[in-house]
């Protein structure tokens, strides 16, 4: 087995966001050398890392000439530069993820076919060049209102995903390949972070339940443990293994689902990286999910995902009326809260939900933990100081 530790061993990262930050705090604590290429020279990665680079990840050149310095390359985002990866792998570089499973999980029409292909239950849906093909199979009555469009590339964070509800919302789209899924009235939205390492081992965290902000479309809170009873816990957590094994993933892999009202349980879409909904995880688990993301591309045994606690992870995002530096009123307040923890990512400009930082509420109880979060929540702002 490889010296990670204290040597000259140098992992690679695709990516200095605040994900690739939190990961940093494990790399340091584990002494294991860390390259970041970012195209951001104010990237939350920049101070932490061991060494930083400014480049696009869309560019061929930019990322093959950065995967030549590394001896493991990883990822904090999807939206990389995909043959740049292939021809690094073909030349004998370890990827985790590897470029087959981006490919696909990168587009999400591509995504949803292979659901289909390997017999995994999603959300049926139909794929579109563009919006005009889209509005035909609408006028056909192919595809019915309300349904969920959603652009195959580039989406994040609630962008490139709507609801469609009647004929204005469908003019106000933009044009290019998407989908159109059929809208689930589901019960809850949950996820699972599985964890699987070069050998096939696997495990899972809790499953989690997300709530959404209703106008943002992104994670406002993620509840660990979830409210689902054993049976449907269990289920979840099977699917998510069986989603893991089919692409045959290295590293963690995010599964969001829907349980639908009468007990189903669908997949709706994966990362293949660490993700928002196993933040809690810093505090509430035994092993942080970026500790276990280090584990398993590196190959070394997996951590315990039991929870110490209860916990309840509330996203900071940037106020909607504010743009520009940004100003964070109502830490001290927060910080008076037991067991709450803030985690700022280092992003010096705000704007209208972008999302800022993270606090992590633990407690005996996921209740008190509940409540706590709501309070949190309304003790901080994150503003512009314009």
């Amino acid at each position: 087995m490889a010296n990670y530790y204290s040597s000259d061993f140098q992992l690679g990262v695709l990516g200095g966001g605040q994900l690739g930050k939190m990961l940093l705090t494990e790399t340091r604590r584990y002494d294991i050398y860390t390259a970041i290429l970012d195209p951001s020279d104010e990237a939350p990665c920049k101070v932490g890392s061991n060494r930083f680079e400014q480049g696009s990840l869309m560019d061929f050149d930019t990322v093959y000439n950065f995967g030549k310095t590394v001896d493991l390359l990883t990822i904090e985002i999807e939206h990389v530069n995909i043959v740049a990866l292939e021809k690094l792998e073909q030349e004998g570089l370890e990827i985790h993820p590897s470029p087959k499973v981006l490919k696909t999980i990168q587009n999400k029409g591509r995504q949803k076919l292979f659901y289909k292909e390997k017999n995994i239950p999603t959300a049926p849906f139909e794929l579109f060049s563009g919006i005009a093909e889209l509005k035909e199979a609408v006028n056909q009555n192919r595809i019915q209102y309300p349904f969920v469009w959603k652009s195959t590339q580039f989406g994040y964070d609630g962008k490139g995903v709507s609801v469609i509800k009647n004929e204005e919302d469908l003019a106000k789209l933009s044009d290019g390949e998407c989908i159109a899924e059929q809208f689930v009235d589901f019960e809850k939205e949950l996820a699972v972070i599985v964890a699987r390492n070069k050998s096939g081992e696997v495990t899972t965290y809790p499953v989690v339940e997300m709530e959404f902000h209703p106008t943002a479309n992104l994670v406002e809170y993620v509840l660990c443990p979830s409210s689902v009873d054993s049976a449907i816990e269990d289920k979840a957590r099977k699917l998510a293994i069986n989603v893991a094994e089919a692409y045959g993933s290295t590293g963690l892999l995010a599964v969001e689902l829907f349980l639908t009202k009468s007990g189903d349980i669908l997949v709706n879409e994966v990362a293949p990286r660490v993700h928002n909904s196993g933040h809690y995880s810093i505090e509430g688990s035994y092993t942080s999910q970026f500790e276990q993301h280090l584990r398993a591309i590196l190959n070394l045994p997996l951590g315990s995902t039991k929870n110490k606690v209860a916990a309840v992870m509330v996203n900071l995002v940037g106020d909607e009326n504010h743009s520009g530096p940004v100003k964070y009123e109502g830490m001290e307040d927060l910080m008076k809260m037991e067991g709450v923890n803030a985690h700022l990512y280092g992003k010096k400009e705000t704007r209208p939900f972008r999302k800022m930082g993270h606090v992590t509420i633990i407690d005996e109880s996921i209740t008190e933990a509940r409540e706590k979060a709501e309070k949190a929540k309304n003790s901080i702002k994150v503003i512009s100081t314009n």
